[in-house]
């Protein structure tokens, strides 16, 4: 298993606070290996990335609320999900990893649900090893469509173009992860931004404004990735949320302090309103939050 650099321990204060009821739209919580065992053949794992260690970058950040989304590391075992919804309280609501659909029975999607598991990620990233067969991928949208889930999907390394002929179609709620890996040196002729402005046009499709400092090809402050996301909340700012990516998996330099990343949000967005929307009222509608 190779070595990542760990998430900055220490989380600044933003230089202003978000707006209240906030919600972080995903982060991983991780845990001990002694008690959380890890998947054979995952990728990664980050023992140190608990629950309490989110809350910790919650308050700092003064983000009210979030979504924990479980990583490849455990698969199907939603165990550390579902301690952390238990611990963290009503304000955390979580996504399933798609293995779930595969390797779990009806009982244990609805043990989920009942806990505030409202959708569930998918990933096409063979090096995860986390990737569902067609037929099983088949069954999976099915469910997600009679439980009202969401789908989630994390974008191959050079885009979210690769897998369209699996999205395209959808008729259920779709979140894009990733603002779906754009590259910036392209701009406007990036296949991946025309893409998901194109499936934004569709009404049930959705972008989170996440990942930008591993998008971007100039590195701090992350100026190239500004007009990404701008173009995304111009042609959908109903549907456009907001993530940390907490803590941060699969970096190969160092993640920066998570109030970087909410300051680099607040360059997308200067506008009050637009803000709001971003981490309150859009957010709220997609994961069923009051």
């Amino acid at each position: 298993m190779p070595d990542y650099l760990p998430f900055d321990p220490n989380p600044r204060t933003p230089s202003r606070k978000p707006p209240p009821k906030s919600i972080d739209s995903q982060f991983h919580v991780l845990g001990p290996v002694e008690r959380y065992p890890v998947r054979p053949g995952a990728a990664y794992q980050m023992p140190t990335a608990t629950w309490e260690a989110a809350l910790r970058v919650h308050k700092a950040l003064g983000i009210e609320r979030g979504i924990i989304v479980q990583t490849t590391t455990y698969g199907a075992d939603h165990s550390v999900v579902l301690d952390g919804l238990a611990a963290m309280g009503p304000n955390y609501k979580a996504c399933a990893n798609a293995l779930v659909f595969a390797e779990r029975d009806d009982a244990y999607l609805a043990k989920l649900n009942d806990a505030g598991v409202g959708g569930a990620r998918f990933s096409f990233r063979k090096e995860l090893g986390a990737v569902l067969s067609d037929s099983d991928y088949e069954r999976a949208i099915a469910r997600i469509s009679e439980l009202g889930w969401y789908a989630k999907f994390q974008p191959e390394k050079d885009g979210i173009v690769a897998n369209l002929d699996k999205i395209a179609s959808l008729k259920v709620p779709v979140l894009i992860d990733h603002m779906g890996r754009p590259d910036p040196t392209l701009g406007k002729n990036d296949p991946n931004l025309r893409a998901v402005l194109d499936l934004l046009s569709k009404g049930n499709f959705w972008v989170m404004l996440s990942l930008g400092e591993k998008t971007s090809r100039k590195g701090p402050p992350w100026d190239d990735v500004v007009p990404i996301a701008q173009a995304y909340l111009e042609a959908a700012p109903d549907r456009c949320v907001w993530a940390s990516d907490w803590p941060h998996p699969v970096s190969v330099v160092q993640p920066p302090n998570d109030a970087d990343l909410l300051e680099l949000l607040y360059r997308y967005a200067p506008d009050d309103a637009l803000l709001e929307k971003i981490l309150v009222t859009n957010p709220a509608k997609l994961f069923g939050f009051s």
